[in-house]
């Protein structure tokens, strides 16, 4: 096992983060003597970050916390081509406005995890829009597309992807990465940035970015990555039952975000404790090591921490009594989501897609055939079946430990 001597490291191989390093002695070495500007990019393609980018998300705090100044750059021009990693099919481009109108909203939740300020060590956020609409296409080409070669660009994972399942590869999704290895460049002339973090499916990005930095200014700058953060049971993190486990309380209720943790898997608690929460190491393995029933103590405890951590204190008490009252009490929580129904009626299988209970109404079909829905603790069996709601709100769920509220609208 790597010994690594400055807190920044020791601290993400500690929790989990590190999967790759370009050169992690020299970031070592680094790190232990200055500050270091780290950047972590998103793209604002949605209103909301989701569970899934919370390890990068978590890798920006964790920055800040070894005493490093962490940079987010939001993708206001790489959103315009989309990211092909990862992808089997083209992103829908947004405009300006709605780009920009997502940046607002995904902002709010870095201000939850990180302090932002002029300090040496505090965070910043950057829109890549501000060089990368500037750019000359004609002078691009000639300085920064001469470093690249289609023949390694066609090895990267991203591209492989699409072209092994004969997946159409846009020529403005090609130039993905060439955009965001100029953004480290311009990151490392702007802020004196000297490493770039992300997932693993960002590996080939990162390593244009190093790689150009170093052939056209001679900086020598860094990259590491995250491993994929899947759940024991193979899936990918960031969906749920009812979809994406969005990190804005716009997108997703208390509860349901809390929920969600509450509902991990034995087997990923240690785990995702050390990725997504403040809970010391030492504490952390007290827990991870109970057993049987015991464990759902330490679930709890990461439901807590992890949703006071993006959502606040209030916010994690709120859901956590709800669930108390709603599976301890056999009552309805006041963080339960809630659906309006104005017309005083709705039927079953709008109400749990209303609910967010369901992604679909084909879903909520599967569900109610299969017996896992319910009124007021009652199971149905017909999908016809008719809610009605008066004073008093209607609860609703989906197997154990889904439950939303119906009220009148």
């Amino acid at each position: 096992m790597t010994v690594h001597t400055s807190p920044l490291l020791r601290l993400l191989s500690e929790r989990g983060y590190i999967h790759q390093v370009t050169d992690g002695a020299a970031l070592d070495a680094l790190a232990s003597k200055q500050i270091v500007p780290i950047y972590v990019g998103f793209d604002a393609t949605a209103p909301s970050l989701h569970v899934g980018n919370l390890v990068s998300v978590m890798l920006l705090r964790r920055i800040q916390q070894a005493g490093h100044k962490p940079i987010v750059i939001m993708g206001g021009g790489t959103t315009k081509i989309g990211d092909p990693s990862g992808k089997d099919e083209v992103r829908k481009l947004l405009d300006d406005e709605g780009i920009n109108a997502n940046i607002a909203s995904i902002r709010r939740a870095f201000e939850r995890l990180l302090t932002f300020g002029d300090g040496p060590t505090d965070a910043i956020m950057v829109n890549n829009d501000e060089w990368l609409s500037k750019l000359s296409y004609i002078d691009l080409l000639r300085d920064v597309g001469r470093h690249f070669t289609i023949n390694r660009m066609l090895t990267f994972d991203s591209v492989r992807l699409r072209l092994d399942r004969e997946q159409p590869l846009t020529f403005l999704e090609f130039n993905y990465m060439i955009l965001q290895a100029y953004d480290f460049l311009e990151l490392s002339r702007r802020y004196g940035c000297r490493a770039q973090m992300g997932g693993s499916d960002q590996w080939g990005n990162i390593v244009n970015g190093v790689e150009l930095t170093r052939r056209i200014d001679g900086t020598e700058v860094f990259g590491v990555t995250t491993p994929l953060i899947t759940k024991a049971d193979g899936s990918k993190m960031g969906k749920a039952v009812s979809g994406a486990v969005w990190l804005n309380e716009d997108q997703l209720s208390h509860f349901d975000y809390w929920q969600f943790w509450r509902n991990t898997d034995d087997r990923d608690v240690g785990r995702f404790l050390r990725l997504f929460t403040d809970v010391p190491l030492d504490e952390i393995a007290r827990l991870e090591a109970l057993e049987g029933a015991e464990i759902n103590a330490a679930k709890i405890v990461l439901a807590n921490e992890a949703t006071a951590l993006c959502r606040g204190d209030a916010a994690a008490k709120e859901a956590a009594e709800t669930a108390r009252r709603t599976f301890e009490e056999g009552t309805a929580g006041d963080a339960l989501p809630t659906f309006a129904v104005p017309s005083g009626s709705i039927g079953i299988v709008d109400a749990l897609v209303g609910l967010g209970l369901a992604a679909s109404k084909g879903e909520a079909r599967r569900l109610i055939k299969g017996g896992g829905a319910r009124i007021g603790g009652e199971k149905v069996s017909d999908e016809a079946t008719v809610v009605t709601v008066g004073d008093e709100p209607v609860r609703i769920a989906a197997g154990k430990k889904h439950h939303g509220l119906l009220v009148r609208g």
